[in-house]
């Protein structure tokens, strides 16, 4: 076959995971489109499948297996020519997916994802070309905002995760390198960065030897037309006063934080090697609530730890009635293999940890009820990111409302409303998934 033949193939793929994984399928889209490949939408128009996985608890390897198989039928039918499996589930497990998958026609590993045009020559006997390098993107979010992945890997030993030995250790990217990143998508009317790592606090100590988040938002916050900026990640113990002052006082950032806290109780803290105690816990959010009153805060954690008792369990739900964190996520405790809580006796029954989460999740609605009715009749701007066909609204986001994880607003008059413009309304309603949103008045950026 030839590279002109070649060309006509069209190529879809599966995103599945976080959002820094996003970021690397984006990444492999542009080099494909670059090669001249068609990228489509619907994985029944296309000739060539890719499945970017995730591995980084046991539901989410669950969904990648049942994609791959759902591909390898599509294959077996017909349907498509040749299925390509990327991502963490594929580096976590890649001798046994090449073992266990017999139709799937490649298996990367993360650093192979550079060399996808490579693969898919050589899949169809094609002279292999010379790979380009390229940080731009083929954008799988809303057009209005785009993550940003300043690092990957992780030097945390949290004794559950297994994101180290599938990513490696703590690799922070240049900053001119991210701001030139950040200009191409400022280009393409991308208005909203959200910056992405395993922990964006520590971003910059091996690179320049201190933390350098605070210099790189500087940087992006100069980018014409890119006019919001949104932390997540954060660690806690690395959250500091300057970095508060900043977010509080640049306006381009979006006054939000995401903390993953992942417990109160110390005994379980001590356990999952997390560097914080419920003390410096207590104080980080009573700081940020007195201090900084307009930083909301999100935060995730995990019930049903091994050792996780009633004492403790409950510790943690009084937190959460005192706290008032404005979002939280919460995950049982999946028992990961090659990890340290992997081998620690007294794991808690499932039934147990269903029960607990239930109860953790009333808590935190009730929570969130409150405090979003607080903010009613208030105006706000809001970042349009889609439209609804459904229900005939244009739907976005806030400043305090992270896209994809916390709630949305729908603008119900939106005569003159678009697609990646900034409106100001006042919020009018919640019904437990949407905020309702009436334009006070117009503006664009």
């Amino acid at each position: 076959m030839t590279k002109e033949e070649l060309v006509l193939k069209k190529v879809s793929a599966i995103s599945l995971g976080c959002d820094k994984n996003r970021v690397d399928l984006e990444k492999m889209l542009f080099l494909l489109s670059n090669y001249g490949f068609q990228i489509v939408e619907d994985i029944n128009d296309a000739n060539i499948v890719i499945v970017n996985t995730c591995a980084f608890i046991t539901p989410a390897k669950q969904e990648a297996i049942e994609n791959i198989i759902e591909m390898e039928n599509l294959k077996l039918n017909k349907k498509i020519e040749k299925v390509i499996v990327t991502g963490c589930f594929s580096q976590r497990y890649y001798s046994e997916v090449l073992n266990n998958f017999p139709n799937i026609d490649a298996v990367l590993k993360l650093e192979d994802n550079k060399k996808i045009v490579n693969i898919i020559e050589n899949l169809y006997d094609v002279q292999k070309s010379k790979c380009i390098e390229s940080y731009d993107r083929i954008l799988t979010t809303y057009s209005s905002y785009a993550y940003l992945k300043i690092a990957d890997g992780c030097n945390n030993t949290c004794s559950f995760c297994a994101i180290p030995r599938i990513r490696g250790s703590y690799k922070s990217i240049e900053i001119d390198e991210l701001v030139d990143e950040a200009k191409l998508l400022a280009e393409k009317g991308v208005k909203e960065i959200i910056l992405v790592a395993q922990d964006t606090t520590r971003y910059g100590i091996d690179l320049y030897g201190e933390p350098s988040l605070i210099k790189l938002c500087k940087k992006l916050a100069k980018i014409k037309n890119i006019e919001w900026i949104r932390i997540h990640y954060a660690y806690p113990e690395m959250i500091t006063d300057e970095l508060l002052s900043y977010i509080n006082s640049e306006p381009k950032m979006c006054n939000y934080l995401d903390i993953p806290l992942q417990h109160i109780d110390d005994k379980i803290l001590k356990s999952m090697r997390r560097r914080h105690n419920e003390q410096f816990t207590r104080d980080l959010i009573s700081k940020i609530k007195l201090n900084y009153p307009n930083i909301k805060i999100r935060s995730t954690f995990i019930v049903g730890y091994p050792g996780e008792t009633r004492k403790n369990f409950k510790k943690l739900t009084e937190f959460l009635k005192e706290a008032k964190l404005d979002y939280v996520g919460f995950f049982p405790y999946f028992r990961e293999e090659n990890t340290v809580s992997y081998f620690l006796k007294k794991q808690v029954p499932n039934f147990i940890k269903k029960i607990r989460l239930k109860k953790v999740q009333k808590i935190q609605q009730d929570v969130v009820y409150n405090n979003i009715y607080k903010i009613l009749n208030s105006t706000v701007d809001v970042l349009i990111d889609y439209f609804d066909e459904n229900d005939g609204t244009f739907v976005g986001h806030t400043k305090f409302l992270s896209p994809s994880v916390d709630f949305n607003v729908k603008i119900v008059d939106n005569e003159n409303v678009r697609i990646g413009q900034f409106v100001t309304v006042r919020l009018t309603d919640f019904d437990g998934n949407f905020l309702t949103g009436e334009c006070f008045y117009e503006f664009a950026k």
